[in-house]
């Protein structure tokens, strides 16, 4: 499904959005100011709370499921890892005044960043890839099943994750089993165990599964899982292996939430050392 100009404008405004929204909710420590990332007037901060309204409503287990079974035999297009991305590409508006940066360069960005302080080429390979889930964009899914903040569905919502308030219109809020504590799981069961909210993040990583080693695999997952990153609201499904592997997690996020800036990498001269990375790790093409 192709998606129309408007259509794709207001898709790449959403995610920009909640980025922004992102790092306002989780300022780096060493407080750069706040006038070096987006800022959005108070219409663009009110749909960002719209935009988790209808994310909160509809992102319940069945809807997860079905998400699931509909992409993840990834039949909808094969393409090499830089035709995946120059589709991507295919969300930026030129006529958007606030950036000039398409999702190449902010993929670069977060990557070069990685390489930039010594991390292993498998790291740096999975900044690359991080967002690339985000073609659900472009195959027709709404925004609300693309970005935002991750959290487990099956079980109680919690009050840790961004405008919990929402979730009351959520029909799992009210099921008798998905409404308490362990819901569907039992005490410290394991993430992978768990049901995500149906997003970026659990696409890319079941496109890359059997390709990148463990650590980098978490961080494609659980780079939006704000609610435990941040919050710890769900240790409670976690065991002690996933408390290790967040480690790398949030080494992860500080280059994908702090790593923006003004002046666009050299897509031309860096597309060679990534052409090559890729071919360590990934197959000629990829499935998605």
């Amino acid at each position: 499904m192709e998606l129309s100009k408007n259509e794709k404008k207001l898709a790449h405004d959403v995610m920009e959005m909640w980025e922004d929204d992102v790092l306002k909710r989780y300022p780096e420590k060493t407080e750069k100011a706040k006038e070096e990332f987006r800022n959005y007037d108070a219409p663009a901060r009110d749909t960002v709370r719209e935009f988790y309204k209808i994310n909160h409503e509809f992102q319940t287990l069945d809807f997860v499921k079905a998400k699931k079974q509909q992409y993840l035999s990834l039949t909808k297009k094969e393409m090499t890892l830089w035709d995946a991305v120059e589709f991507l590409n295919t969300l930026v508006d030129d006529s958007d005044p606030d950036t000039d940066l398409d999702q190449t360069q902010h993929l670069l960005q977060t990557s070069e960043a990685i390489r930039a302080d010594g991390h292993p080429d498998w790291f740096v390979l999975t900044g690359f890839l991080h967002d690339l889930g985000k073609v659900l964009c472009l195959f027709g899914e709404p925004q609300w099943a693309v970005v935002g903040d991750t959290f487990p569905v099956g079980c109680k919502f919690s009050d840790k994750i961004v405008y919990p308030e929402y979730f009351s219109a959520n029909p799992d809020s009210k099921h008798e089993i998905y409404n308490s504590k362990l819901g569907i799981y039992t005490q410290n069961c394991g993430l992978d165990n768990v049901e995500m909210s149906w997003g970026h993040d659990e696409y890319i990583y079941h496109i890359m599964k059997d390709y990148l080693p463990e650590e980098g695999l978490y961080m494609l997952r659980y780079h939006s899982f704000y609610s435990q990153h941040r919050e710890n609201a769900y240790d409670h499904l976690m065991v002690k292996h996933d408390h290790e592997m967040f480690k790398w997690v949030d080494t992860f996020n500080k280059y994908d939430l702090y790593s923006k800036s003004p002046t666009p990498p050299n897509v031309k001269e860096l597309r060679p050392y990534y052409e090559d990375l890729a071919s360590k790790f990934l197959p000629d093409v990829l499935r998605f």
